[in-house]
């Protein structure tokens, strides 16, 4: 059932348009410039919610990525499509010449392959489950509908365009991203009761005229 949905959103349910914005949705350099900006932007202009937003989603964000997914990776050793699969296609923006944004070879020709694997899983990079790049952008988005609900609810919409991205350029399995999903949400939440009992407890001592204005993380 996986790999019959796998080759279904892979190559089958595609078309010239949808590979490039995968491709770009996928590609986390071509947005870094942009979130990078965004975030600085926050941190000049905006306020407390936007400045605890931002503080939150990256502690949750390292987290997730640097301790869970990595441990989780490490422990399941699960080879991605195109490291097993002959047939899978691995779709990629084309590449940009330093200083070039990456961002700009959405407007060049989809780079496009047909994996053909050699057998030998010790010397290919990565594994297949987690998927960073959905537990990362599934805790954002949760994170968002912590401190903005209803608005917040809305960066779901990305963060689960990106999980689609993901099995629709040949990085992962279907059942990669419904666990990664569950998988972020579950460590999401707990790390965000976290933050709120440790600014309960602890914010009034560090931080004691934010604290009285703000008790409270996530009120409005």
């Amino acid at each position: 059932m996986d790999q019959k949905l796998l080759f279904l959103i892979n190559r089958e349910w595609t078309n010239p348009l949808w590979d490039r914005l995968m491709a770009l949705t996928s590609s986390l350099p071509a947005w870094m410039p942009v979130l990078v900006l965004a975030g600085l932007a926050a941190l000049w202009r905006g306020g407390f919610r936007a400045r605890a937003f931002l503080v939150v989603a990256g502690l949750i964000v390292g987290i997730n990525d640097g301790v869970v997914a990595k441990t989780v990776k490490r422990l399941a050793d699960r080879p991605r499509p195109h490291q097993v699969l002959a047939g899978v296609r691995v779709l990629d923006l084309a590449k940009t010449k330093f200083p070039t944004p990456r961002l700009l070879a959405v407007t060049q020709p989809v780079q496009e392959k047909f994996s053909r694997p050699t057998g030998d899983l010790d010397k290919v990079e990565g594994r297949s489950f987690p998927s960073s790049h959905c537990m990362n952008t599934i805790s954002i988005a949760l994170v968002a509908a912590a401190f903005y609900r209803r608005r917040g609810w809305l960066a779901f919409g990305p963060a689960l365009l990106v999980s689609y991205s993901r099995v629709y350029v040949g990085a992962h399995w279907p059942s990669d991203i419904v666990t990664s999903i569950l998988f972020a949400l579950g460590t999401s939440l707990l790390l965000l009761a976290l933050c709120e009992m440790l600014w309960r407890r602890q914010g009034a001592g560090l931080f004691p005229q934010l604290h009285a204005a703000h008790p409270s993380l996530f009120a409005a």
